[in-house]
């Protein structure tokens, strides 16, 4: 079998979410927070990054720690996390990495001459009189940075609005100098929060800042921004991605200015494969979502949507993963399936041996939920944080899906599958999750690994294939093979 690549892209002990691709010098980097496994919040670790050929999106090498979280005095104990980054070319030719602690409200900001060197700690983001942005008076907290540069202009994109939050407006972008940190044009608020889609609203005369374009915040109705701010350009035309009010969905607004006028466009990925209605109803979730944070990136002529999902039964151990996206002629970007094969440049081999962590979809169709359930299968591994060993999927229960996108079946003629665990049960096998039973497998409980085979054909051609079990107890599936 030739090399493939998987989502998530990284290996399965690896937690790296709200990535932002950038491609620097022929190849891609991908910069964002750090989760442990098992960790008990969110942005545990030290930044450290990943990149690839653009002409691989199949080869990924592991760069190294980047940024300690404990680079600044004020964090010498570590006592903050790290939360999401993004890094930008500045006009000196050096690369500037933008963050905020979890416990401070302002953006720091840290310098290396290379893409994934050792960064080194440079400054904070600071009005002309020397006052952090984030700590004026009137100021909202700063959040979720993103930055583009252009000569010598750094737009800098920042937020977090929670639902019902009335005293954060919106997302803010804000204009720095060419020193990288001092604000030359004050902060725009360019998309609103959930509270103020609403045109009717009261302005909020107390905050500082320019509230631009209100005629076209009603658009954002349903998807206000939450947070995960990122920008990006194509041509003339400045796309604003963000984590909307359900969290679940990066969406997407378009101006032909960097700070103003910015129309809602659209759903871009959700997690979930909520709004998705092309292999079940739109308004059925297909796997365990929460927040969601990333961004798209060109690479080698196509475009790639950079997201995360969530594992391990709780909201703090995320994985990044990544979707082929189009951008169609008239700037529109229609929402794209999440899948197992993501960036593999086209559907995975039709036979072979394949991981379950790599499952795309797991649900219950009898118990649908959008949000993380912490009593549902889960994906996991043994072993402890760092561990290298390989993801499967715990806790499986009765009634529940694991679907696996998508695959160049041809002439196969066996499945098989490995568990562990109190099963007493089977598996239903199928290129559809409510199509017809193509096979069923039939586990024996066993506290080791222990592989079970049947007779099996699937028609030639891309296709899915699902999972589901019917039975009691609750085992793990450690992944399954094709021949």
């Amino acid at each position: 079998m030739k090399k493939q690549v998987f989502n998530p892209y990284m290996p399965s002990w690896e937690h790296v979410p709200d990535g932002e691709p950038h491609v620097f010098g022929g190849r891609v980097y991908v910069y964002g927070s750090h989760d442990f496994f098992n960790g008990w919040v969110f942005c545990q670790g030290d930044y450290i990054c990943y990149s690839a050929p653009v002409t691989d999106l199949r080869d990924w090498k592991y760069e190294g720690v980047i940024y300690p979280k404990t680079s600044e005095k004020m964090n010498a104990d570590g006592h903050m996390c790290l939360y999401a980054p993004d890094v930008t070319k500045g006009p000196d030719g050096r690369y500037y990495l933008y963050y905020v602690y979890d416990k401070v409200g302002f953006v720091s900001v840290a310098v290396c001459d290379k893409p994934a060197g050792r960064y080194k700690f440079y400054g904070h983001v600071h009005y002309k009189d020397g006052t952090k942005l984030g700590e004026r008076k009137g100021d909202m907290p700063q959040f979720d940075p993103s930055v583009l540069t252009e000569d010598d202009k750094t737009y800098l994109y920042t937020g977090f609005c929670g639902n019902n939050m009335k005293d954060r407006i919106g997302a803010m972008a804000t204009v720095l100098g060419p020193d990288m940190l001092t604000v030359e044009e004050e902060p725009v608020i360019i998309a609103p929060g959930d509270c103020y889609t609403d045109t009717s609203f009261k302005v909020q005369t107390e905050c500082p800042y320019r509230q631009d374009s209100i005629e076209n915040w009603k658009g954002y109705k349903n998807h206000a921004f939450f947070e995960a701010s990122s920008i990006r350009k194509i041509g003339d035309t400045y796309y604003f991605i963000f984590s909307s009010q359900v969290m679940h969905e990066l969406c997407y607004a378009t101006s032909k200015n960097p700070t103003s006028e910015f129309k809602y466009g659209g759903v871009i990925v959700s997690n979930c494969d909520m709004h998705i209605n092309s292999y079940k109803p739109a308004d059925m979730p297909t796997a365990y979502g929460s927040n969601n944070h990333g961004s798209f990136e060109l690479i080698n002529g196509e475009y790639y949507i950079f997201y995360h999902r969530h594992t391990n039964g709780n909201w703090f151990n995320r994985q990044g993963c990544a979707e082929k996206i189009k951008v169609m002629p008239d700037g529109k970007i229609p929402q794209v399936l999440i899948t197992s094969c993501g960036l593999n440049g086209g559907p995975l081999e039709g036979k072979g041996e394949y991981p379950a962590y790599i499952a795309c979809n797991i649900f219950n169709n009898d118990s649908p939920c959008v949000y993380m359930k912490y009593d549902a299968p889960q994906i996991t591994q043994d072993g402890k944080d760092g561990d290298r060993i390989l993801g499967h999927i715990a806790n499986v229960q009765d009634g529940y899906t694991f679907g696996f996108k998508y695959f160049d079946f041809k002439d196969v003629k066996s499945v098989s599958i490995t568990t562990r665990g109190y099963v007493y049960g089977k598996y239903e096998i199928r290129t559809k999750w409510d199509g017809p039973i193509l096979a069923t497998i039939t586990p024996v409980g066993t506290n080791i690994w222990k592989t079970y085979t049947s007779d099996i054909s699937i028609p030639d051609g891309v296709g899915e294939l699902y999972f589901t079990f019917k039975g009691s107890g609750t085992h793990h599936f450690k992944g399954f093979a094709l021949n």
